[in-house]
């Protein structure tokens, strides 16, 4: 099981949900870790699927938060649905290639850690002069874009799902609070598909032992994403994303540092 223990399964767990919703990437952050714990991920299949499992913990946080507003509002599922079909696509048709090849890779997370945050420094002064307050009044054309940056975001580790979506979201219009609700409503089909399907692929080759660990982590990542969501909330509309963008440029160019040599 890549040698992970019960302490190291919480640790990752409360990183993913430290970072899952933050724009700064979760996976690059959860890989950084696992050099750092000297977890071979680019190698064990198990590390990978833990990887990808413990988002489950992240996704219930939004849904404790958000879910009167996910069950009430027919008009959030229209546009939930829309941007999530790309995702799903791109998603679907390059789970091998995903898995298999980009996950896990030091140089892919490190460009993109750095590129993500300078597109997300253009766009975050881009919000001064948005026009949509709430996703319910982007038009459907702008949503569907929205959920093609999110599919991008699964092809290239270090991107960010959230900071996928809310670059999108501020590109298209969108208020920087609207662009990162939008963000974490629009992780629950998008995880709920992506850990599910992954989970039944991966089911019979988890080995004896597994399961708790997986337990831990999403446990972990479950309470730390429940304080997150309001935190980064209160950040960004008092700072916007700028903050985000320079940390992962600095991330970046430290993860180079340390690991690219």
């Amino acid at each position: 099981m890549g040698r992970v223990s019960a302490w190291e399964a919480l640790l990752l767990g409360f990183v993913e949900g430290l970072t899952e919703f933050l724009p700064v990437s979760s996976t690059g952050h959860l890989t950084l870790l696992f050099h750092l714990l000297g977890l071979p991920v680019e190698s064990d299949d198990f590390l990978k699927t833990f990887l990808i499992a413990i988002q489950l913990g992240a996704i219930l946080a939004v849904l404790l938060l958000y879910g009167r507003r996910f069950a009430a509002d027919r008009a959030l599922w229209l546009r939930l649905g829309v941007a999530f079909l790309p995702t799903a696509a791109m998603g679907f048709l390059l789970y091998p290639f995903i898995k298999g090849v980009v996950l896990g890779q030091d140089g892919i997370v490190v460009f993109f850690l750095f590129f993500v945050g300078l597109a997300l420094l253009f766009a975050d002064r881009l919000a001064e002069r948005a026009r949509y307050g709430d996703v319910l009044e982007l038009p459907l054309a702008r949503v569907a874009w929205i959920g093609f940056f999110q599919g991008l975001a699964a092809l290239f580790p270090g991107t960010s799902r959230s900071g996928a979506t809310i670059l999108g979201g501020l590109l298209l219009g969108l208020k920087r609070r609207a662009a990162a609700e939008f963000s974490f409503l629009l992780a629950l089909p998008t995880m709920l598909v992506a850990v599910g399907y992954d989970l039944l692929k991966s089911a019979p080759s988890i080995p004896q032992g597994g399961w708790s660990l997986l337990l831990l982590g999403f446990a972990s990542a479950l309470l730390t994403a429940l304080l997150t969501v309001r935190g980064m909330l209160f950040l960004v509309e008092r700072l916007g994303f700028r903050p985000f963008a320079y940390y992962r440029m600095a991330l970046a160019l430290a993860y180079a540092y340390f690991f690219l040599r």
